[in-house]
Formats: C-alpha cells, sequence, structure tokens
C-alpha cells in the first residue's frame, strides 16, 4: 500500500506524508476522531468560519515541527531521522485528549483531568499495541528527553502548536490581527546547550507573535458570546448530569450516557471502560443530545438545548472589577420570577465567574533569545520594547450571563 501522501492544506498549501509511521498514525481512529472535533468550541457563533477541526490543527503543527527541524538541521544540529520522526508523532498526537467543542467541556465531562493527561493516556495506549513504536515521542512529549528542545517544539511559549493554532484561528475566523510569521520565527530558531532559543534578529518577530496571540485571545477565545455560549453548554451538559444521576431518562448515546450517570475523575488512567467511552465521544453526540433534548419534560434542559440550536445566546456582562454578589443573587432571583421555577432549577439558567489572559508568561517557561554576543537572556530582558514587559501581565475579567430572556 502506498503510504506517501500529499495532503492539501488551506493554510500552507501542500503537505507531504513521507513516513509510514505517521501515516498510518493519521490512520488511526483516535486522530480520524479529531475530524469531529471543531477546533474552536462554539467559538463559529461569532466567526461563522470557525468550522475547522483539531484534525486540521494537528496536521498543520506536524508540519510546522517538520520545517522547524529542517530548519535547525541546516543550521548544523545534529538531529537523527529516528528523532524527527517521533518529534512529529509527538506533535500530531498532542490534541488527542480533547473532548467534544475542545476546550469547552474539558472539566465537565471529566473532573480535574486536563486534556494534557488524557493525550498522554491514549498514546500510551497507542504505544503499547504498537510495541513501543512511540517511545521516544512520548518521552519527547513527557520532556523526559535528555535534549529539551524537541519537547519545547512541543510545549513551550514558542512551540509548533500555538505557531499554527494562531495562523489557522487567524484565517479561518477571518480576524487578521492574529496573523504571525511564522515561517520567519522558524527561520530565526537556533538550539543552544540543547535548549530552544531565538536569534536576536527575530525579536521583532516574536514581539508580533505575541501580541498577536493577546488580541487573538480577546477578540476570538474569550470573545464575550462565544464565552456565553460555552457557558449555556457546560450548563446543559451539568442539567443532563443531574437528571440522569436522579434517575431520569436521559436519551443519548451510549458514550455520552457513560459519562452522564457517573462522574469520571482524576482516576481515568485506571478505568478502562470511561477511555473505551471518551474515544467514541466527539462533538455529534452533544448536537444529537440537544435535538432530542429539546423535547425533553425537564424545562430547563428543553430550554437550553432549544436556545443552544437556535443560537439564543446568554446575555453577558463583562467586566474588570469583581461582580458583587448582590448582583449575582439579584440575577438568579430574575430568572427563578420570570421562568416562574426555582432557585436549584435557575442556576442552570445563569453562570458567573472570571477569565484570564497573558500572552507571555515570564517566569519558568521563558522564550530565550540568543544575543550577538553569544550570551542567552530571556526575551523581556533582550528587548528595549516596552510591549513585551507590558504582556506579561495577567489580566483578568468577570463576567455574568443570564438566559437571553432576563434582563441584566
Amino acid at each position: 500500500m502506498n503510504k506517501k501522501k500529499i495532503i492539501n492544506d488551506p493554510v500552507y498549501g501542500f503537505i507531504n506524508i513521507k513516513d509510514e509511521l505517521i501515516f498510518d498514525l493519521i490512520e488511526h481512529p483516535y486522530i480520524q476522531r479529531l475530524r469531529r472535533i471543531r477546533q474552536l468550541g462554539l467559538t463559529d457563533m461569532v466567526y461563522p468560519g470557525a468550522m475547522h477541526t483539531r484534525f486540521h490543527h494537528a496536521i498543520g503543527a506536524m508540519h510546522l515541527m517538520t520545517r522547524a527541524l529542517e530548519q535547525l538541521r541546516d543550521r548544523g544540529v545534529e538531529i537523527s531521522d529516528s528523532e524527527i520522526l517521533a518529534a512529529k508523532a509527538a506533535i500530531l498526537l498532542h490534541d488527542l485528549g480533547h473532548g467534544p467543542f475542545s476546550h469547552a467541556l474539558e472539566f465537565t465531562l471529566l473532573k480535574n483531568v486536563n486534556h494534557e493527561d488524557v493525550s498522554l493516556f491514549l498514546m500510551e495506549k497507542i504505544n503499547k499495541s504498537w510495541n513501543g513504536s512511540l517511545d521516544l515521542a512520548i518521552k519527547m512529549y513527557k520532556k523526559e528527553y535528555e535534549r529539551p528542545f524537541f519537547g519545547q517544539l512541543i510545549s513551550s511559549q514558542l512551540d509548533m502548536d500555538r505557531l499554527d493554532y494562531l495562523q489557522r484561528d487567524s484565517f479561518f475566523t477571518g480576524v487578521h490581527e492574529g496573523t504571525i510569521g511564522a515561517q520567519r520565527i522558524i527561520k530565526m530558531l537556533a538550539v543552544d546547550q540543547d535548549q530552544l532559543v531565538v536569534e536576536e534578529k527575530g525579536i521583532y518577530s516574536i514581539e508580533n507573535f505575541l501580541n498577536a496571540r493577546r488580541l487573538m485571545y480577546w477578540q476570538v477565545y474569550l470573545h464575550k458570546t462565544a464565552l456565553a455560549a460555552e457557558q449555556m453548554l457546560i450548563k446543559l451538559i451539568q442539567r443532563a448530569q443531574y437528571l440522569a444521576r436522579n434517575g431520569e431518562n436521559v436519551p443519548a448515546s451510549e458514550a455520552l450516557t457513560f459519562f452522564l450517570k457517573q462522574p469520571v475523575d482524576k482516576n481515568f488512567d485506571q478505568l478502562d471502560l470511561a477511555a473505551q467511552y471518551f474515544v467514541e465521544l466527539d462533538d455529534y453526540d452533544i448536537i444529537a443530545a440537544m435535538k432530542t433534548w429539546g423535547n425533553h419534560p425537564d424545562r430547563v434542559l428543553s430550554l437550553l438545548s432549544h436556545q443552544l440550536l437556535n443560537r439564543e445566546i446568554f446575555k453577558i456582562q463583562l467586566k474588570n472589577q469583581q461582580i458583587p454578589t448582590p448582583l449575582i443573587k439579584a440575577g438568579l432571583k430574575k430568572v427563578c420570577d420570570y421562568f416562574k421555577i426555582s432557585e436549584q432549577e435557575a442556576s442552570f439558567l445563569m453562570a458567573h465567574g472570571t477569565v484570564s489572559n497573558s500572552a507571555y508568561l515570564n517566569h519558568g517557561d521563558q522564550i530565550l533569545i540568543l544575543q550577538k554576543d553569544g550570551e542567552i537572556v530571556d526575551l523581556e530582558s533582550a528587548s528595549d520594547l516596552p510591549n513585551i514587559t507590558a504582556m506579561s501581565k495577567i489580566v483578568k475579567k468577570y463576567y455574568l450571563c443570564l438566559s437571553k430572556n432576563v434582563s441584566l
């Protein structure tokens, strides 16, 4: 069977698949499942073009990994073919652990389990059935390989994951402020003592990358309407879980029913059955359930399903100051009075909390700059640009949202 293929990607053009292992991984059901998980959750309710999937992103990140390793090899960094293959496999598989609608339901279907841990668990399942062919890829993913720059290319503040999702999300949303010079940044990458560094002349490209990331967070990832829609989806699943765990009939696919009926927590890696159902779960399970739940006798579940399907999004306030408790209680009372329901039921028709954004965290995992004199310094120290310092500050905002029919 011919396993050398070409994929036509809308962002990068033709992407060559040259390795049998990569071809087989792409064909694996765990990766094919990513075709059915939207990269940006419910963001298409704001930007209709944002219908791209985690599969698109995985292929794109692998392509950028290939370009980065070729660039480093051209600079004289010794990288073996087995290391290149492992790094490509690791970045291709890095998002296996995402559930339906990506981040939206990350801690709703699974409690205290992040998608990175689930990705690792699924990588190890593939590796076991493939006689250890992913041993090196998993070492790199876990940042246990003796050459740290491979782990940094997979996951850091300047990794191939971020370079792809910023370009891809900007492309599909049409938010051009998110455009970055990924190829220019890759050209500026180097390795010093097995640490990933950026040549000093690339510092302005890095500033643009961080600024684009900051803008994309406020304009896309944390857009208030998308945030309100995701809160509705969370409340919908929480209501379905509440009903299912109290003996009510909540029709859903077998996989979704499993996660509705019992909590699945950080012991996920000990539950083979949970893993089996998780890899069958995708956006379509949730959409099909919503269409069914629209006729459910539970008024809250029915209402949330209808509203989400018809884009009747919660009204939302996003503020720089904490939402006062009396205002939250007043909102709850308004929902109770409008729908003539109990406070317990009304709590599923409103949401409040915080969101935060920092383009660059200047502690721990830093972006390192290789200066002309050979010294390695942190990005913030190397830059004479005040924007870098400003972008390292965490900006926090507070939100309150209520059902569309209720005035804030």
